[in-house]
């Protein structure tokens, strides 16, 4: 490891503000458990004109997961005995149930409940309670892989599990999170802030950018263990020091949290208990992000290093962004960079992933890089000397047996993709239902240019231009949802008879995938 210079981080934290520019931010540093930064600037409430402390109360969003699963692996050390909690959620599902640990490692093969509100029509700022919550979840028939086979992220998990503790304690979440890990650790104005709508000192969540300017966002969801909590930068702290000072105790809560975890088939999972596992700068890293509409945080540890960050920021700016940029300075490494002498390869184009059903569209960006549409957001992957494109130890787009394949280590898939050639045709109008979930997308042509939208019990979306990807295959674009990041584009994959009449759709995106819909005019 290089050496750590003070101009360096000073550098990074001066120019952090300006880079990521919005209302307010903070951030921490520590080190060997001690804290070499604590520092916030601009605005809580820039209306109201409160300043961001340290003490200032935060969404903190999906980083609450982690303190979800230290609940469970505190007052069940087997999880495994909740699985017939987590069967008796789901009355209607007509396969194996995922079992407990499958829902702390995001390996439960759940559709996504924020991406599913969008299938049943919902309004992007609409209430999402505990009602709409049990309805999507409860009404769940099918599973879009099997549990422990792969990877996907799924914010009910957490909040079922959450409702799992309560019930079998016969208390309060943010009672069970303040007695059992925020009093020990130190954690003393955490909370759970399960309402979205405001934050009780005021402190508000922006959408915008420094050009266009900033507005108060709206958020009407109930959340609870999968993003509902609230903390301050001093909160944060807190738990750095308590995970630095019991790093060498396997019994500890976050040695716990943080222990290898594997899928059914063996393979190592880069996710589990709520923190991810990755890498950075050679050096092994958990952690996680968390985001709502107004919100963003990122929290890691770098074990090897006693190194942890910390950073919040009250509007969308990339916090991981922010928090790989402190981690650099704090490391004095820097990561590959992509060879812009490699040209761009022959393989761009639009593809199937043939397990998924989802669209793969891969085109050039920068030089040396290409960038790959296919999961929850766009990858940028940087090419290799040997024709490949990937980002050690990520997503790898490479020449094999049959074509192109695509390995995604971190989900326990690789699979050949099928290219798509030839012209999408227009003539699939038309509405079409899902007997699952007892909701439809229609699919109109406006003079020759379709557009889509979803409807069901939660309302009837916008309508949205639709985007060719290949024969008989259609993007329909998701660019705001619930959640604060949106499902993203849904792959409509139109089938047809023997007459080639179009008698169905397929529709899916990679946080809920494999729904099927016939057309029913």
């Amino acid at each position: 490891m290089a050496a750590m210079t003070h101009s360096d981080l000073d550098r990074a934290l001066e120019t952090l503000p300006r880079t990521y520019g919005g209302p307010g931010g903070a951030v921490a540093i520590l080190r060997d458990g001690e804290v070499l930064v604590r520092h916030t600037w601009g605005w809580a409430n820039a209306e109201r004109r409160i300043p961001f402390t340290p003490r200032t109360l935060f969404r903190m969003c999906s980083i609450t997961k982690q303190f979800t699963c230290g609940l469970v692996l505190d007052a069940f050390p087997d999880p495994s005995v909740l699985d017939g909690d987590v069967r008796a959620r789901l009355p209607r599902l007509e396969q194996a149930a995922p079992g407990a640990l499958h829902l702390c490692h995001n390996q439960s093969g759940l559709r996504d409940y924020w991406a599913v509100a969008m299938l049943h029509g919902s309004p992007v700022e609409a209430p999402f309670g505990e009602i709409e919550a049990e309805r999507v979840i409860g009404g769940t028939r099918t599973l879009h892989f099997a549990p422990g086979s792969r990877f996907s992220y799924v914010n009910q998990n957490f909040r079922i599990l959450a409702d799992i503790l309560q019930q079998r304690t016969g208390r309060g979440f943010g009672e069970l999170l303040r007695t059992r890990i925020f009093d020990r650790v130190g954690m003393d104005t955490a909370f759970l802030a399960a309402d979205t709508s405001a934050m009780p000192d005021g402190t508000t969540g922006y959408e915008g950018s420094t050009g266009p300017g900033f507005r108060a966002a709206e958020n009407r969801i109930l959340w609870t263990g999968d993003a509902g909590l609230g903390a301050s930068l001093d909160d944060m702290i807190a738990w750095e020091r308590h995970i630095d000072v019991t790093r060498d105790d396997p019994g500890a809560l976050h040695s716990r949290l943080s222990a290898p975890v594997t899928f059914g088939d063996g393979q190592p999972a880069t996710y589990g208990f709520g923190l991810s596992r990755s890498t950075a700068f050679g050096h092994a890293v958990t952690g996680h992000g968390g985001a709502l509409r107004g919100w963003r945080s990122h929290r890691l540890y770098v074990p090897s290093a006693r190194v942890s960050v910390v950073v919040m920021f009250n509007h969308l700016a990339d916090t991981h962004g922010a928090a790989m940029v402190l981690l650099r300075a704090m490391l004095g490494e820097d990561g590959p960079r992509p060879d812009a002498a490699i040209p761009a390869p022959g393989w761009l184009g639009a593809y199937i992933e043939p397990e998924t059903g989802l669209a793969v569209r891969i085109d050039a960006a920068a030089p040396g890089r290409v960038r790959l549409r296919y999961g929850h957001s766009a990858e940028l992957l940087d090419l290799q000397a040997d024709g490949s494109a990937g980002r050690d130890p990520g997503t790898r787009l490479r020449l094999g047996q049959g074509g192109l394949w695509m390995d995604r280590p971190s989900e326990n898939q690789s699979s050949c993709l099928r290219p798509l050639e030839g012209v999408a045709a227009i003539d699939v109008a038309g509405r079409y239902r899902c007997a699952e979930l007892e909701a439809e997308v229609t699919v109109a042509d406006t003079g020759g240019v379709l557009y889509g939208a979803f409807s069901g019990f939660l309302g009837r979306g916008r309508m949205e231009m639709l985007e060719p990807v290949g024969p008989d295959v259609w993007a329909l674009p998701c660019p705001r949802g619930l959640d604060h990041t949106p499902p993203g584009d849904w792959t409509l994959g139109f089938r047809r008879d023997e007459t080639g009449t179009v008698i169905g759709v397929e529709v899916g995106c990679w946080l809920a995938r494999g729904l099927g819909y016939a057309r029913v005019e």
